[in-house]
């Protein structure tokens, strides 16, 4: 049995996408066969063993928020394999920001992984013989869900609110429309910093259109997804947001800016894109949205039709592959339970 440390930057009972991430993958590795723990990456590399042992593989998400941590595992456990994957932040800000750091995980790795298929093309060339994909998997909406409310355009917006979200700028999109129009956008998640909650608050105060409901359950926010028309990703910049799976699996149509993270998700030819910060071409895909049943049926049936990729069964293999390519060997254990990413 293969035995597997996970290090993440974020804490127990964070909603943060890099704690989802880790707790999803401890499932699909035990569902392989491992058994996994999952460590802090600002703990030292004691925290990554297992009954006292050193582990099989260290799987580390972030390469510059845990690079203390994946330097103490390469140094403690030289001989096991280290793969780090990339995060949006990674690759589009802390590569540039912070390179020495960045590029030194990326030396330290056996192999990397990342999260959308556009990646490779913000890497650095050397790198891109260890790189594989993963794509990150959803579960479908319960089937008594409740659907799209008649009275109002619900566009739903969810994600922690900071400045790679772009998080209110569906908000800015939906400001002095006619009266006879019924979008309106409900915000979820997070503020990120005290002035991202004092934004949102003010943004509410003088936009009828616009709701903030904060930091919700996993639960609530599928029950939202349910009864939205639409979900808008106006990300600055994303690693391969999860919630572009979960829509996807959803069904729910997506409008999203059009950045490598979105585009790696989505597809090339997706109709649904607008150009970041453009907050009259996001207004005007939202207004054709409400006006055309046809163009959201369209985004419907190309999200559908990603959905395959986001499959918690694809997702497990993805992760197999890299364990294979590591020089391990992983053995599945039966699989009888459909829940917690699990097929």
């Amino acid at each position: 049995m293969l035995k597997v440390a996970l290090i993440t930057p974020a804490r127990r009972g964070s909603h943060a996408g890099n704690r989802t991430t880790a707790t999803r993958w401890a499932g699909l590795l035990h569902d392989l066969g491992c058994r996994v723990r999952v460590a802090q990456s600002d703990g030292d590399a004691d925290g990554c063993r297992l009954d006292g042992q050193p582990p099989d593989l260290v799987l580390a998400l972030h390469a510059v928020r845990s690079h203390a941590a994946i330097r103490a595992c390469r140094a403690a456990f030289p001989a096991c394999p280290l793969v780090v994957v990339l995060t949006g932040t990674d690759v589009y800000r802390f590569q540039h920001s912070d390179p020495e750091a960045f590029l030194d995980s990326l030396a330290a790795s056996d192999a990397l992984i990342g999260l959308h298929d556009c990646l490779a093309e913000d890497l650095p060339p050397c790198c891109l013989s260890r790189l594989h994909v993963v794509h990150q998997s959803a579960l479908p909406l319960p089937p008594r869900a409740q659907g799209p409310i008649r009275r109002r355009f619900e566009v739903l917006v969810a994600g922690h609110l900071r400045e790679e979200k772009d998080s209110l700028r569906a908000a800015l999109a939906v400001r002095e429309l006619p009266s006879t129009s019924r979008l309106c956008v409900v915000q979820l998640g997070g503020a990120h910093r005290p002035e991202w909650a004092e934004a949102a608050r003010e943004e509410m105060a003088c936009n009828a259109r616009y709701r903030w409901l904060g930091d919700l359950p996993r639960w609530r926010v599928r029950q939202w997804m349910a009864r939205a028309r639409l979900m808008v990703i106006s990300s600055r910049m994303e690693g391969g947001a999860n919630v572009v799976s979960e829509a996807c699996v959803a069904g729910l149509p997506v409008v999203a800016s059009d950045i490598p993270g979105n585009r790696g998700l989505l597809g090339d030819d997706y109709a649904g894109y607008f150009p970041v910060d453009d907050t009259a071409a996001l207004r005007a895909l939202l207004c054709r949205a409400e006006a055309e049943p046809a163009f959201v049926d369209r985004l419907r049936q190309q999200v559908l039709a990603r959905a395959p990729l986001f499959s918690p069964a694809a997702e497990r293999e993805a992760l197999a592959r890299v364990i294979a390519a590591c020089g391990l060997t992983a053995l599945p254990r039966p699989l009888t339970r459909g829940a917690g990413g699990r097929s």
